[in-house]
C-alpha cells in the first residue's frame, strides 16, 4: 500500500495504523482505529436510527465489515470516509429491513431476534467462538475496552469468565435472545480483529 503524499496528518496516521494492522497483524492498530472513530461513527447511527441498542450494533458491525475488508482500502481517500461509507450503506440496508419487519433488533422479545438467535447454539462453542477463547487475553482486553459498556459486561462475563448464556441471563436480568443477539454481533467484531493474531495461548 503506497502513501498517497496528498494525505493530511491525519490520513497518514491511519495509512500507518493500517499497514501496521494488515502486514503485522498489530492488534493496538486495529484498536487504536477503533478508539479513533468510534464515538464519531457510534453519533452517526445514532442520528440515523434514532435508537442506542442499534446504534450500538450497528457501530460494532462497521468496524467488523471494515476491518474484514481492509485489504481493499486504498488511500487514494481517507480511511473514515471509507469506514463511513460502510457504516452508511449498512445502516440503510438495516433500516429498510426493519421497516418491512424482517428484523427488529431494538425489542426485547425472543420471537423477534430468533432469526439472529438461531444461529447461535446454547451449549457448547462453535468453532469462531472457540478462536477467540484462544486468543492471548492481554490482546483482547485491550479491544473490549474500546466496546460500549454493555457490549464488554457481555464479553467480560461469557470470555473471561466463562459464563453460559443462562448464567448471564440471570446475572443481567437480560431475554435470552438479547444476550444472544448482542453477544453475536459483539463477537463478530471480536473475530475480525483477532482471527489474524499469531499470538495464542
Amino acid at each position: 500500500m503506497e502513501v498517497n503524499v496528498g494525505l493530511t496528518e491525519k490520513g497518514q496516521r491511519d495509512h500507518e495504523l493500517i499497514k501496521r494492522a494488515l502486514e503485522k497483524s498489530d492488534q493496538q492498530a486495529y484498536a487504536q482505529l477503533v478508539d479513533y472513530y468510534r464515538d464519531s461513527l457510534y453519533f452517526m447511527m445514532l442520528k440515523m436510527t434514532n435508537n442506542q441498542h442499534d446504534a450500538d450494533d450497528l457501530t460494532i458491525e462497521a468496524f467488523g465489515k471494515a476491518f474484514k475488508n481492509l485489504k481493499q482500502y486504498t488511500p487514494d481517500y481517507a480511511f473514515s470516509t471509507w469506514l463511513f461509507k460502510i457504516a452508511t450503506n449498512n445502516c440503510i440496508d438495516f433500516m429498510r429491513k426493519k421497516k418491512k419487519g424482517d428484523i427488529t433488533l431494538k425489542t426485547d422479545s425472543d420471537d423477534a431476534l430468533a432469526n439472529i438467535s438461531q444461529q447461535i447454539p446454547a451449549h457448547g462453542p462453535d468453532p469462531e467462538e472457540s478462536f477467540i477463547k484462544d486468543q492471548k487475553i492481554d490482546l483482547m482486553r485491550d479491544v473490549v475496552q474500546r466496546l460500549k459498556p454493555h457490549y464488554r459486561r457481555l464479553i467480560e462475563l461469557r470470555y473471561f469468565k466463562e459464563y453460559s448464556y443462562e448464567e448471564i441471563v440471570e446475572e443481567l436480568d437480560l431475554p435470552l435472545g438479547t444476550v444472544k443477539a448482542q453477544l453475536f454481533r459483539a463477537r463478530e467484531f471480536l473475530f475480525n480483529i483477532l482471527k489474524n493474531s499469531k499470538e495464542k495461548i
